[in-house]
């Protein structure tokens, strides 16, 4: 099972990532000419990709800021995390009630080192090196243990991160879903949304380019039907599994996604 192989704590600047690509997205300086490179020639294929990021950014801090006021959540596991950058998961729910604990998880060592360097002298938040489908490693980590409730609601984010692994019986998305709701308390939620795309020759064009980009790191952009299956027996919140952008928009002049030749598709779903 690929999860369990020992990660590596060194940073290859020759190969992208999927997190360091997304912090150039998102204005970042956390990346390097061959996440820049990469980024360039994703945009030839996909040129909204930019804006769909900035979006998926921005409903990630509105579904933290709803959980966190609306339903009393104060433990978030956030998957696939990325780099750091502004109105991260802990600040979003530490103004809405400072005694939120969240625990950040990333493959990528150099989420760690920055991760760990911004979190310093935040002691209700950690930074975990792991594998988003090592879900026992995770889950019994010592920050996890000492951080998180479980026999409490819990917010699990899967944020924009599917798409990075590929389907397995053992180890795909329905799979580490499975392994992590089982584990949760009832009223816990699951916040999950990944790039889909209806026109097939998108999905197999991207998934190729970022495929060999990543040197193997990726799994495959969806249709929103796989999506949809994910969230199978929980009750999803209002306005249901939906382009990210249109998720409970702050106001309506709030950034749309206006192109469609891939989208950010998904939602929040309650466990019962």
């Amino acid at each position: 099972m690929q999860a369990d192989k020992q990660l590596s704590t060194e940073i290859d600047a020759n190969v992208p990532t999927a997190a360091r690509m997304y912090d150039f997205y998102l204005g970042g300086k956390d990346n390097y000419a061959a996440d820049r490179a990469a980024v360039g020639e994703l945009d030839k294929v996909v040129p909204s990709t930019r804006r769909l990021a900035l979006n998926n950014r921005r409903f990630l801090q509105r579904v933290v800021r709803t959980l966190a006021e609306d339903y009393g959540i104060r433990q978030f596991l956030d998957h696939g995390s990325g780099l750091p950058t502004q109105d991260n998961v802990h600040q979003v729910a530490q103004r809405v009630a400072p005694d939120s604990r969240v625990v950040y998880v990333d493959n990528d060592p150099m989420v760690l080192v920055h991760g760990r360097a911004l979190l310093d002298q935040n002691d209700q938040t950690a930074v975990i090196h792991a594998d988003m489908r090592a879900t026992e490693e995770i889950l019994h980590h010592p920050d996890t243990e000492r951080l998180i409730d479980f026999s409490q609601p819990v917010a699990v984010l899967f944020n924009s991160v599917f798409h990075c692994i590929p389907d397995s019986d053992t180890d795909g998305p329905k799979a580490v879903v499975r392994r992590v709701t089982e584990r949760l308390a009832p009223g816990s939620f699951a916040v999950m949304c990944q790039l889909v795309s209806e026109d097939a020759e998108v999905r197999a064009s991207v998934t190729d380019f970022m495929d060999k980009a990543t040197q193997g790191h990726w799994g495959r952009v969806r249709e929103p039907k796989d999506v949809e299956a994910l969230f199978e027996g929980m009750d999803i919140l209002e306005p249901g599994l939906v382009e990210v952008s249109t998720w409970r928009p702050d106001t309506e002049v709030a950034p749309r996604q206006l192109t469609d030749e891939w989208i950010e598709f998904g939602g929040v779903g309650r466990l019962r």
